[in-house]
């Protein structure tokens, strides 16, 4: 029999309560993993404000949220299509929780996202990594995306991935 994953994933909106905190949560680590040290109070608001996450909505994006059976956050994620960039969207704020790591969760998020990539008709996914998050680039590299040369992004990406949407 196979295993069932214990979580579901639906679009939900990125003002929605608590999606602040899980942005904080998810600056923090990327600040640890990239930077290799805590973050300050004054570094998470300055990423929040230079890369904000509220246009993961409607018309142009999504935000989509991993459930556990309690309703607890595992995991998000969220798309915009690029301004000027025709077809092209952009995946934002892929984060899986620590309790929902081990289980698929990242990619099946990766799929839930580029099916909203889609309805928001995009033809291209594009999204952006650092060197020491080697599980993204990992599950990127498995899913049919392609290193490609930079974007305009909003961090200090190492390396750009580029997939066409089927």
């Amino acid at each position: 029999m196979a295993h069932m994953p214990n979580w579901t994933i639906s679009a939900e909106p990125v003002t929605g309560d608590g999606v602040d905190e899980v942005m904080r949560q998810y600056v923090e680590e990327m600040g640890r993993r990239v930077l290799g040290r805590p973050v300050s109070e004054a570094e998470v608001r300055a990423v929040l404000a230079r890369d904000p996450h509220a246009d993961l909505a409607p018309p142009a994006g999504e935000f989509l949220v991993a459930r556990g059976e309690a309703r607890d956050f595992r995991g998000c994620v969220g798309v915009r299509l690029l301004a000027g960039a025709h077809a092209t969207a952009e995946l934002k704020r892929m984060y899986v929780h620590p309790a929902g790591r081990g289980a698929g969760l990242g990619r099946g998020l990766l799929f839930a996202v580029e099916d909203a990539a889609r309805r928001l008709g995009a033809t291209t996914m594009v999204c952006e990594t650092n060197t020491q998050l080697v599980e993204a680039r990992t599950l990127y590299l498995r899913n049919g995306y392609v290193e490609t040369a930079p974007y305009v992004g909003h961090g200090r990406a190492d390396h750009w991935f580029a997939k066409a949407l089927r």
